[in-house]
């Protein structure tokens, strides 16, 4: 009669770290450093020497992003990306059980003995948080505010207690992670009023420390426009001049930003014109650029924003030596 021998091996779970999968920041060759960009800069880095992650808070066009990696490039760690999304679940942070493998051996070298061994391994994936906290990462959440906030649990313990639970592995015995002593995170956000955005638990301020910004000064400004399409200071600052005055327009409007200085310089640049009140290409590129940028102001139901786009370049223009004549057709608008 033949002998069976049952052994069934426990099952297991395996961590998988993806590789190839951070940042390594530097400054780009346009990347503009001015006294208030330093002085951001070095407000944050203080933060974050005090232990304390750091969250810049500002509308669009205000170099959240841009700063977060400048921030980042100081502290000379490798760089963890993470865009915010309304579909994010805290294992999209964290990690997530991928699928398992199952073996069985049998051994019949005796024919009288049979003998069975069976083994399942689960394969647990980590996921970009993870990877930073055990690697002491620099983790850069750039638009947490578009993920729902209980996704975003999972950073409650990592900022205070210094401590990433990973559920999935308790019956492993690893449950928790201790975070790496270098891990820091940079958080950015639009305001809480713009569409898209959550609004996010009060546990989680509190824990990191808000830069709010706004606009970036009219020195800056002009040095980004200049940077970024090569085309002469004086017409950069003329586009920034008019860019500046249409943000006067309306309420609480944060339109045009800087991006687009940078496409009204770019196209000028590319076509070899220059921002002149009597040029008729920096005319119909500022029509069509600021114009769909800018909040609508009407009068009796019709927008007038071509009228208040001509009005400020004649403005503008006008107080600068060699800013050009005015332009027929807005000159027969004024009379």
């Amino acid at each position: 009669m033949q002998k069976e021998n049952l052994r069934v091996l426990s099952a297991e779970t395996i961590r998988v770290q993806p590789e190839g999968d951070i940042i390594l920041p530097e400054a780009g060759e346009g990347f503009v450093s001015t006294p208030y960009v330093q002085h951001v800069t070095e407000r944050a880095l203080a933060y974050i020497a005090a232990g304390y992650p750091v969250h810049f808070s500002g509308p669009a066009g205000t170099g959240k992003t841009t700063l977060a990696f400048h921030v980042a490039a100081q502290l000379g760690r490798p760089v963890t990306l993470i865009h915010g999304d309304d579909e994010f679940g805290s294992s999209d942070l964290v990690g997530r059980d991928a699928g398992y493998r199952k073996s069985k051996l049998i051994d019949n070298f005796i024919h009288s003995v049979l003998k069975t061994e069976e083994e399942m391994k689960s394969f647990w994936v980590d996921n970009r948080l993870t990877m930073a906290c055990q690697n002491g990462d620099t983790l850069i959440y750039d638009e947490f505010n578009r993920s729902r906030p209980e996704a975003n649990n999972a950073f409650l313990s990592v900022l205070s207690e210094r401590i990433l639970n990973l559920p999935k592995l308790r019956r492993s015995g690893e449950g928790y992670l201790e975070v790496h002593p270098d891990f820091t995170a940079i958080f950015t956000s639009n305001p809480e009023e713009y569409a898209g955005v959550h609004k996010t638990q009060d546990a989680l301020l509190d824990r990191l420390i808000t830069i709010n910004l706004e606009h970036y000064d009219r020195e800056t400004e002009i040095q980004i426009v200049t940077a970024k399409s090569n085309i002469p200071r004086t017409d950069a600052a003329t586009i920034v001049d008019i860019v500046r005055e249409l943000r006067s327009l309306g309420v609480n409007n944060h339109r045009p930003t800087i991006r687009a200085c940078i496409v009204v310089a770019r196209v000028l640049a590319l076509r070899g014109d220059r921002a002149q009140a009597d040029n008729p290409v920096f005319r119909w590129v500022c029509r069509d650029v600021l114009t769909t940028d800018t909040a609508k102001v009407t009068r009796d139901g019709q927008s007038i924003m071509l009228q208040k786009v001509d009005e400020i370049i004649e403005k503008v223009c006008g107080q600068r030596p060699g800013g050009g004549a005015r332009h027929p057709q807005a000159a027969a608008q004024k009379q």
